[in-house]
């Protein structure tokens, strides 16, 4: 329900990335695909993206989300 709100404000807030989603509800996977965010540390990745749906961790619209990271080429050439 509220994970297609969270992939796309963070496909519109954040510059190059896609998000694809694994799961529905207030509990999902996001597969974040962005050679900019990649090249980050973990921590300033996961700062960017939680800057963008905090509004619905907050208010409990979303309850659990992880997060995976990839490369534009990296997510191309996965099994």
């Amino acid at each position: 329900m509220y994970s297609q709100e969270v992939k796309q404000a963070i496909e519109q807030q954040l510059d190059n990335v896609e998000v694809v989603l694994d799961g529905s509800g207030c509990d999902f996977c996001l597969n974040i695909i962005s050679d900019e965010l990649a090249a980050l540390s973990p921590v300033k990745r996961q700062q960017a993206v939680y800057a963008v749906i905090n509004p619905w961790i907050a208010d409990g619209r979303v309850h659990a989300v992880s997060m995976k990271f990839f490369s534009k080429d990296a997510w191309a050439s996965r099994a």
